[in-house]
């Protein structure tokens, strides 16, 4: 498979070709160390372990970023290279095709947090008004609200979460029965931030949608992590990172407006255009000047995520959870805080230590190069470049801090 069916120049070295598809069944491990390899900068020493935070771009990318920037400085085309005056119907309509949505309820961002303020900023509430939240949400999925709290008066409630949750019903339940008569909003993370949970997001959203109540997911964790169709989450409102597990640079970001509601929503960042209703979600990008290499990357990163086969990606990560998940429940010493059914979780697995002290344990997988949140409840969380011998890395290391000083 070629570099150019990813429309790449070779601008940082020389972009590589996927292994052969059959390798990937013959030897799965094989396969995807060659991918770690040859499709990013990884070096050997290096263990990955936080790509919840942010993820790493492979090279591809990385030349696609360069490429567009060197162009840019030499002004190779008419067109200004920039974004936040331009609809980019190109780019939405491509990007829409993946999460299963229109084009015109599909706005570029900068990242989710942007996505969620411009929400929680633009809806119409009053003074009394509720909106309702879980206990477990980023702190970039309360900020907006907290703010219109103190500006507006609108009230918050949040809907404790159990650590492990039992089943997908137990959490659906819980946000359901919680709607009130004052309810307005109801904001949630479709993939809990702490600890990877996977979030019934249909069922809650059709129920609240009987009730009158608008609904805005955190898909921060959910795109490019699980299989995912917007058209399908039933939600009004979500708000998506690709950085995170799509490939892309930092700096990018997706917003879903569902159609019936794109009239609804006030924008909060403005320009020329923005009361141009007939743009529909591209009026949301009317921000003035941005760098658009990161736009560009986000696309070659949707496209070499293609490439690879989303599913297969999919299967690896969660394989890879799973391990993760196996690993910890062996060890008495830890806790585990996500759900023992494997359906619960994607990519993010997170852990705790009952009590232990850390501080030995961080310091150590600084030296030893392992990158970790570094939390009393660790999130783990891995991609297609992480090795099993980084996961038995982080557990020999546990085991022998943790261990070493119970005894």
């Amino acid at each position: 498979m070629a570099a150019s069916m990813f429309g790449l120049a070779r601008a940082t070295g020389e972009v590589k070709p996927l292994p052969e598809a059959g390798l990937r069944t013959t030897d799965p491990e094989a396969y995807w160390l060659k991918i770690r390899k040859d499709q990013f900068f990884l070096p050997e020493w290096r263990a990955f372990l936080n790509n919840g935070s942010l993820g790493v771009a492979p090279r591809p990318v990385v030349a696609a970023v360069t490429e567009f920037l060197e162009n840019a400085a030499a002004l190779t085309s008419d067109e200004y290279p920039r974004w936040g005056y331009e609809t980019l119907d190109a780019e939405r309509a491509e990007m829409a095709g993946f999460l299963g949505c229109k084009k015109d309820e599909l706005a570029f961002t900068h990242c989710a947090t942007e996505g969620i303020s411009t929400v929680a900023m633009g809806l119409d509430l009053k003074a009394g008004d509720e909106v309702l939240l879980t206990d477990h949400e980023h702190p970039s999925g309360k900020a907006g609200w907290q703010q219109r709290a103190q500006r507006h008066g609108i009230t918050l409630r949040e809907v404790p979460i159990p650590h492990p949750p039992r089943d997908s019903a137990q959490l659906a339940e819980l946000m359901i029965k919680a709607i009130g008569p004052k309810t307005r909003v109801l904001s949630f993370s479709g993939i809990i931030s702490p600890t990877g949970v996977v979030m019934p997001v249909r069922e809650i959203c059709d129920a609240a949608r009987a009730r009158g109540v608008v609904t805005f997911v955190d898909g921060a964790h959910m795109n490019g992590q699980i299989p995912l169709q917007l058209s399908e989450l039933g939600c009004d409102y979500f708000a998506g990172s690709p950085h995170k597990w799509m490939f892309a640079p930092a700096g990018c970001g997706i917003l879903y407006i569902r159609e019936e509601n794109l009239d609804r929503l006030w924008p909060s960042i403005v320009t020329g255009d923005w009361d141009n209703k007939p743009l529909k979600a591209a009026r949301f990008m009317k921000v003035g000047t941005n760098n658009r290499a990161t736009i560009v990357g986000m696309m070659a990163g949707l496209r070499f995520l293609k490439a690879l086969g989303p599913d297969n990606v999919y299967a690896r990560i969660h394989d890879l959870a799973r391990r993760n998940y196996a690993m910890a429940a062996a060890r008495p010493h830890l806790e585990i805080l996500s759900s023992a059914d494997h359906r619960l979780y994607g990519s993010l697995v997170t852990i705790g230590f009952k009590g232990a002290k850390l501080d030995d344990l961080w310091k150590k997988a600084r030296e030893r190069k392992i990158w970790v949140y570094g939390s009393p409840q660790l999130r783990l969380s891995t991609h297609i470049h992480t090795r099993v011998a980084d996961l038995e890395a982080f557990y020999s290391l546990v085991d022998e801090v943790l261990l070493g000083k119970k005894g």
